[in-house]
């Protein structure tokens, strides 16, 4: 490739853009801080004269993660050139942020940047007034421009602009190639090879799959690429809502049995509903699990981990011979959103229009660009991207479309008893026909 050459990160022109859970958060602490890793003081700020400070809600926890080095380069770089504005940020990981998020809004105290999902689950926030339109500071500095077309639709509503997404990702399986080696297990083409690839590699003492099942979103997001193939195709959740389909349908029902499959298989780790997502990945960036099923938004912190060189990537294969697995689980990042009562509109609008016209630009410097939301510039390979990165970006050239994840599609009511329905499954073994009556009774229950 050629320097400077404009390398797309969009997955196929055809495509349909969708969400992922979740949010490229990896880790599980919190609290607010400086960049530099110092505690906020607002109260400090206000004696300042002409001080503002700016609270900056995120879903990058982890300090060791790239995501975290990019947002802290951009945030630091904006104080040191703008003195009199302190970003303070409150660092959470998805579940936490989700649950904080849904306590402020409801005394209406949400943070002047905070982080939405796109599509359904952050329709009600639009609908109570709760964000503020973003199309004025998407016409400065060309911002708009910087985005991959059709990205910015899953967080319109009534032609306003109410998010920014920091990524746009598929689901992919990562593997250790030398762990596979080790037990002598090939790539499964097919799902049922996946299931007796984990038999062999337990068999030899190691951890076949790392989940980071605290984290709920995480086994849905598994478990719906599963239907995405029993389905043989997109949309099955889209001909729920249209009652065309209910989740007694045997694709629904499949896809339960088989997640079972691998449960029994002891295809994931023991306690794996105690990993959050930064205890989760760590078992597969240290190599003790051999595959790890996650948004491609984790290339970058596998890369800068000690197992760098010796991950693959490969496409989730058929269930039962059926599906596409040229048809992925999609995974726009989470949304950057400012709120409609921030004390510093205007401020929090000039920061955020910076954060993100730096963004892709801050994450090619510091090796996170596979999979950001917006169009980055520069040579992959001669910055010195891995041969991961590179074959993960051949992945989004054959995407054929895919389904959204499951609490992008649904209501709130409904996506919490399915995130807890799928959850207990890695905790004990369900008859398949009671799990989708569950699913149905409460998507009844909520759409009354």
């Amino acid at each position: 490739m050629k320097t400077n050459r404009l390398v797309h990160l969009a997955l196929a022109g055809t495509m349909v853009f969708g969400l992922a859970a979740c949010g490229g958060g990896t880790g599980s602490t919190n609290g607010s801080a400086s960049p530099n890793g110092a505690a906020g003081d607002a109260s400090k700020d206000k004696d300042k004269q002409g001080a503002v400070t700016i609270t900056f809600q995120n879903i990058y926890p982890d300090p060791t993660a790239p995501n975290n080095k990019v947002m802290k380069k951009i945030v630091a770089d904006y104080m040191a050139a703008h003195p009199n504005i302190k970003i303070e940020l409150d660092s959470l990981n998805t579940d936490q942020q989700k649950m904080k998020l849904k306590t402020q809004a409801a005394s209406k105290e949400v943070p002047d940047i905070t982080i939405v999902n796109p599509s359904a689950q952050m329709k009600p926030f639009v609908d109570a007034g709760l964000l503020a339109p973003l199309n004025d500071m998407l016409d400065q500095n060309g911002l708009k421009d910087t985005f991959q077309k059709g990205i910015l639709d899953y967080y319109t509503f009534n032609n306003n602009v109410y998010a920014l997404p920091d990524g746009n990702n598929i689901g992919v399986v990562y593997y250790n190639k030398e762990l596979f080696s080790q037990a002598g297990v090939e790539v499964p083409k097919t799902f049922e090879d996946m299931v007796e690839a984990a038999k062999k590699l337990k068999a030899k003492g190691i951890i076949p799959m790392a989940i980071p099942e605290k984290d709920t979103w995480t086994g849905s997001f598994l478990f719906m690429n599963m239907v995405l193939r029993t389905n043989n195709g997109p949309n099955f959740l889209k001909d729920v809502q249209d009652k065309k389909k209910t989740f007694e349908d045997p694709a629904f029902v499949e896809a339960v049995s088989k997640l079972q499959d691998l449960v029994q298989a002891g295809a994931f780790q023991e306690g794996a509903t105690s990993f959050d997502l930064t205890a989760g990945e760590n078992l597969f960036k240290t190599g003790k699990a051999a595959m790890y099923y996650m948004g491609t938004w984790a290339t970058g912190s596998i890369d800068d981990s000690s197992v760098k060189g010796k991950i693959g990537a490969f496409k989730f294969p058929t269930v039962g011979g059926k599906g596409n697995p040229d048809q992925f689980m999609l995974a726009p990042g989470s949304g950057f959103a400012i709120s409609a009562n921030s004390k510093h509109l205007k401020e929090t609008k000039d920061f955020l229009n910076y954060f993100m016209v730096s963004f892709p630009k801050v994450s090619f410097e510091l090796h996170n660009a596979v999979g950001v939301a917006q169009k980055v510039e520069g040579d992959l390979k001669a910055a010195g991207y891995s041969d991961l990165a590179m074959q993960v970006m051949d992945l989004f050239k054959n995407v054929q479309g895919g389904d959204l994840a499951f609490d992008n599609t649904m209501n709130p009511g409904t996506a919490q008893v399915h995130l807890t329905s799928i959850q207990n499954l890695f905790v004990q073994k369900k008859d398949p026909k009671d799990v989708a009556k569950e699913h149905q009774a409460a998507f009844e229950t909520n759409n009354k």
